[in-house]
């Protein structure tokens, strides 16, 4: 076959797994957001008794819930949400804050975007690192030691290890600040200090969300390492008389991480949901804060939106995943298999 034909139905092949990956994706996200939309309506109590005053008589309170289209069945509903949603973005109004869900998301988003991909990075600088340290001293006692103590920490509740660091670097040392995005006169201060301030404040939230399940990938890859460090390229490398560290660094590192590029879109959702707990506990002004309030609020409009995006962050990151796996790994390719 010539070679322009090969890349075309390669090109092809592509296409078409991505537009059925995205397609497939896209109808998962709207499963997901019917049940929660059903199951929140499904709870008891009613939502305009925190968006309308009690002193309104009941003709007020019935031209606010007309307003709101919240006299409709529950299944009307739905279909002008999802409509609203698909067509124009518009995610409506919020109950508790009375402003339109958007604003809401466009304050939000951007400082847990910040939280959770410093956490991110910093989560896989940690497991790399003592991923190819644990591989390279196996069977030391230091490596059951760090072994040990990392599984340690993994094992504590996420919400107490940031209320241990804040209680240590916080209260008894005073080095870091206890909660919040910035000092209150932040903005007034010249951009360095500025920035060192964020960072500051940044400190204890990324610790606590990328620290702690670090060492269960590092153990991924020192397992992955261990069995790539046996194959038969590597060994006819150490024939070759290259040192160690260049072995593992450059022969069998690239092989030995598709296991944790896979654990990439796994891992995504887990700080995601980590933010959370990360963001009441240092009162960090992200979609985790805003989820819990409207939640306890039944914010239904809110709830509707974060659950949403979370959604698509997740989905995006599967297949981001499956992506660099592909990429990284010459045997994976696609397939007829792949194509209709």
């Amino acid at each position: 076959m010539p070679i322009g034909m090969s890349l075309l139905r390669k090109s092809y092949r592509m296409t078409v797994y991505l537009i059925r990956r995205l397609l497939s994706s896209f109808l998962l996200v709207i499963a997901l957001l019917s049940v929660v939309f059903f199951v929140i309506h499904a709870a008891p109590g009613d939502p305009l008794d925190l968006y309308a005053d009690s002193d309104l008589d009941a003709s007020q309170r019935d031209l606010i819930r007309q307003r709101l289209g919240l006299d409709l069945p529950v299944w009307q509903q739905y279909i002008h949400w999802l409509a609203a949603v698909l067509w124009h973005g518009d995610f409506g109004t919020s109950l508790r804050q009375h402003r339109p869900v958007r604003e809401i998301l466009q304050e939000a988003i951007p400082n847990t975007l910040l939280l959770t991909v410093a956490a991110f990075v910093l989560h896989f600088l940690i497991a790399i690192v003592a991923g190819v340290l644990l591989a390279r001293h196996r069977g030391h006692p230091w490596e059951r030691t760090a072994t040990v103590s990392g599984l340690a920490v993994y094992s504590l509740p996420n919400f107490w290890l940031g209320l241990m660091l804040i209680l240590l670097f916080s209260r008894q040392l005073g080095w870091f600040p206890t909660g919040g995005m910035m000092s209150l006169d932040a903005e007034y201060l010249p951009w360095p200090r500025y920035l060192l301030d964020r960072l500051h404040h940044m400190v204890l939230p990324v610790l606590m969300l990328g620290m702690g399940s670090a060492m269960a990938t590092a153990r991924y890859l020192r397992n992955s390492l261990s069995e790539v460090l046996e194959q038969d390229y590597v060994l006819a490398a150490r024939a070759k008389g290259l040192p160690e560290r260049t072995v593992l660094v450059k022969h069998a590192l690239r092989n030995g991480l598709l296991p944790v590029i896979t654990l990439i879109g796994l891992s995504f959702p887990f700080l995601l949901g980590g933010a959370v707990a990360t963001e009441v506990i240092f009162a960090w002004p992200g979609m985790g804060r805003v989820t819990i309030d409207a939640i306890w609020a039944r914010d239904y409009p809110v709830i509707m939106a974060t659950t949403a995006l979370a959604a698509v962050m997740v989905v995006v990151g599967n297949l981001l995943a499956d992506l660099l796996y592909g990429w990284a790994d010459p045997r994976v390719r696609l397939t007829t298999k792949d194509v209709p």
